[in-house]
């Protein structure tokens, strides 16, 4: 049961609505424009804020369906995590597109909902909390690295039964999730720039250079390139 369920969400979770939005309305490859993220920001980016709303949806539903599924079916704390760890490796990297996909950020948010609804809303006003200075993936970083701690020691708080099931849970969760933005091409931009100063950029930034306005621009100027 537990394989099945796992193969289940990893299908679900590489369904690429955001890819297939972005094809229907634009025609144009998502994984070709701007970051080259199969994600909701990347849809705002190349279509419209309105069509983020369905794809953030369905990115958030995955995650909470999978554990949802694994509990209805009778699993235990840890099995119900291996799905939604399966719904999230199916956003990151999706059958359907080459192994090719996003973040996983939302589908990583609806796990953490459907275990706790409370720290799922912590975590999300931790993540948005430096985005008024234009800093939201330094604040995701935070958030998730956070994770682990904040299941375990303020369990009771957030109506966790198995603490440090759930605790260990999440930190797999923080390491899927972080360690999606190491992997990667190197960029143009980016290609005289220490290793070590990459994947520093990356872990906290979500981006190869620390200048986030150099980066938007190469953004666009790859989006407009997808275009022509």
């Amino acid at each position: 049961m537990l394989f099945l369920l796992a193969v289940a969400a990893f299908l679900l979770g590489s369904i690429p609505v955001a890819y297939l939005i972005a094809r229907w309305t634009r025609g144009i490859d998502l994984r070709k424009y701007g970051s080259g993220n199969v994600g909701s920001s990347n849809v705002m980016q190349a279509t419209s804020k309105r069509w983020t709303i369905p794809v953030a949806a369905y990115d958030l539903g995955k995650g909470i369906l999978a554990v949802w599924l694994a509990r209805w079916a009778g699993l235990d704390i840890g099995p119900q995590f291996i799905v939604g760890l399966a719904a999230v490796a199916g956003h990151n990297w999706p059958v359907f597109l080459g192994f090719r996909g996003g973040r996983g950020i939302l589908t990583s948010l609806g796990v953490i909902l459907a275990f706790s609804p409370l720290l799922g809303l912590t975590v999300l006003v931790m993540s948005f909390s430096l985005a008024p200075f234009k800093n939201l993936s330094l604040g995701v970083f935070i958030a998730l690295l956070s994770l682990p701690a904040l299941s375990y020691f303020l369990a009771e708080f957030f109506s966790i039964a198995e603490p440090v099931a759930v605790s260990v849970g999440f930190s797999v969760l923080t390491i899927l999730a972080l360690g999606r933005r190491l992997i990667g091409r190197r960029s143009e931009i980016a290609s005289g720039l220490p290793v070590g100063s990459l994947l520093l950029n990356r872990l906290l930034f979500d981006r190869d250079i620390r200048d986030r306005n150099t980066w938007i621009s190469r953004s666009k100027e790859n989006g407009n390139k997808s275009l022509s």
